[in-house]
């Protein structure tokens, strides 16, 4: 009988498919293998890496069983399987953290998926996950990192667009995936929430103002 509320929350999965390149849903963010979800909420794989406790990318699940003298309450729902042997390590993180919340609605300055998201709160949001704190706009954003050569343009970068008609940034988003044609990435759009879409969109193809490098 302790297994019925489980198999009851096995009936209601369903899976998503999108319509054209946007993503809309985390079961397809699965199959295009741009997210991960946590296995059994293992213990999430930690960096290698000596920097600072500021740039840690991921909280460690402490087991129940552990010495009460030496247990550390620090779970956490929210964390992340991903290879520490991956260079590319912080930039899956932050794409995990980010892809976990597609399908969560918009909402003007909103920063949690319970309330929603705008597009400058989700990237807020995201980063805050990993103790870096961003400017909370998205002009603001665009201001901060290193400016990049459409070359340059890397997964894990802030792209920005010009989406109001005028010359200033009012939208932002994380690259999730470099084609030579094409530039995906996720963000939350006012009409769709949060989704993956793609620069080969007319409208992003047309609105695309810059993009930034935050993490270096």
């Amino acid at each position: 009988m302790r297994q019925l509320p489980f198999l009851l929350l096995l009936i209601f999965c369903v899976s998503c498919k999108p319509t054209s390149s946007i993503i809309t849903s985390k079961d397809e963010a699965l199959k295009k293998g741009i997210y991960k979800a946590p296995e059994n909420k293992k213990i999430a794989a930690r960096s290698t890496s000596t920097t600072t406790p500021a740039k840690s990318v991921t909280r460690a699940t402490e087991s129940r069983r552990a010495s009460s003298k030496r247990r550390i309450v620090d779970r956490n729902e929210d964390d992340y399987i991903v290879s520490n042997d991956d260079p590319s390590y912080m930039v899956k993180q932050l794409i995990n953290a980010a892809a976990e919340n597609l399908g969560v609605g918009y909402h003007g300055g909103g920063i949690t998926p319970s309330e929603g998201f705008d597009c400058s709160g989700l990237m807020y949001s995201t980063f805050k996950k990993f103790d870096i704190t961003l400017p909370r706009s998205s002009n603001d954003m665009a201001k901060i990192g290193r400016k990049l050569r459409g070359s340059d343009i890397k997964v894990g970068d802030l792209i920005f667009f010009k989406t109001n008609g005028k010359s200033v940034i009012n939208h932002v988003g994380m690259v999730t995936e470099i084609n030579p044609d094409e530039i995906k990435f996720i963000h939350s759009s006012t009409q769709k929430g949060v989704i993956i879409s793609s620069t080969k969109e007319p409208y992003y193809e047309r609105t695309f103002a810059q993009a930034n490098r935050i993490l270096e």
